[in-house]
């Protein structure tokens, strides 16, 4: 039997369950995954509050994984018990072995861990989408990322960097400023009360960002927005510190644009899928990966997803089977 953590309706930690689920068959095109590692995002803080709802319940969280390959169903002739994969965006995670469909398993290559392949798949997804889709970011370019030693934060300020952009981040304390810097921000507006437009004013000489990641939402996106430069753009990308608020079409001005991609959308289809995973295993190939703040046992998936909400992690978290 395996270990299986359900959330039998939305809302407190309370809701998660632990049970036991004797391991599933796959299917014709599918494989069964026993995890070495899942990953945690705050899309599952939404899930479980009911702010993403999810089709039935009681539902499995969690959207990312690691691990062996343990059965295959027919049809899924290019996986075979025992490769190493991993996958991003499919939701039921929080288990010990799941079903995903063979189609989105992506190898992994033997000097990437497990542990960092399920911390960093779907941030770096997200970071694919948001430099390449959302806002081409090219060298000169000025980006502004908000939690910039969050888990998503540090891949993007990584990987911002790579592509000769000039990085402001915020952070929420002297600790995490540290952590930033280490990932290569050039510069960094320290606390939760910081003039943060004041500050990107005077760090681009008054002319603001190109492009603005938002995660917070909350009373900071109307500050993100006046953050931009005329025709910048911003993406709103999260909730952590509060509802998106609605945006009058006035604030856009002088021809501002506001974003709300959406990563688990832009992975439905299986192209975009495809050529993100190829981009991301090349990254963290090349060192470019979240930081690990912290590893709890799946039983233990309340407690990490109370850390997580609360914004005392300087990282990602994950969850061992």
């Amino acid at each position: 039997m395996d270990k299986i953590v359900t959330l039998q309706a939305p809302g407190g930690i309370e809701q998660l369950q632990v049970l036991e689920r004797t391991p599933q068959q796959p299917g014709p095109n599918e494989i069964r995954i026993r995890h070495e590692a899942i990953g945690m995002n705050f899309v599952d803080i939404y899930h479980r509050k009911g702010i993403y709802p999810l089709p039935a319940y009681p539902a499995v969280l969690g959207v990312e994984g690691a691990g062996i390959v343990e059965a295959v169903g027919t049809g899924a002739v290019e996986l075979k018990p025992g490769d190493r994969v991993a996958y991003a965006g499919a939701v039921g995670a929080y288990a010990a072995t799941r079903l995903i469909p063979a189609a989105r398993a992506i190898r992994l290559p033997d000097d990437i861990p497990s542990r960092l392949a399920a911390a960093s798949m779907l941030k770096g997804m997200t970071a694919y989408m948001l430099l390449t889709q959302t806002y081409k970011v090219a060298p000169g370019t000025i980006v502004l990322v908000h939690a910039a030693a969050g888990g998503l934060g540090a891949i993007l300020v990584q990987w911002a960097k790579r592509l000769g952009a000039t990085v402001i981040g915020t952070v929420s304390s002297a600790q995490k400023a540290v952590l930033a810097r280490k990932h290569g921000a050039d510069h960094l507006i320290v606390g939760r009360d910081a003039d943060v437009v004041g500050e990107v004013k005077r760090l681009t000489g008054g002319r603001g960002v190109d492009t603005a990641y938002d995660g917070i939402g909350g009373s900071m996106l109307s500050k993100t927005i006046q953050c931009l430069r005329p025709f910048g753009v911003a993406a709103t990308i999260g909730q952590a510190g509060g509802p998106i608020p609605p945006v009058a079409v006035e604030e856009l001005r002088p021809g501002k644009s506001l974003a709300h991609p959406s990563i688990i959308a832009y992975v439905a289809d299986l192209d975009s899928y495809t050529a993100a995973a190829k981009a991301v295993v090349e990254i963290l190939r090349s060192g470019i990966t979240a930081t690990i703040a912290g590893e709890y046992a799946l039983p233990d998936a309340a407690k990490a997803q109370q850390l997580l909400e609360e914004g005392r992690a300087a990282g990602s978290l994950i969850l061992v089977p």
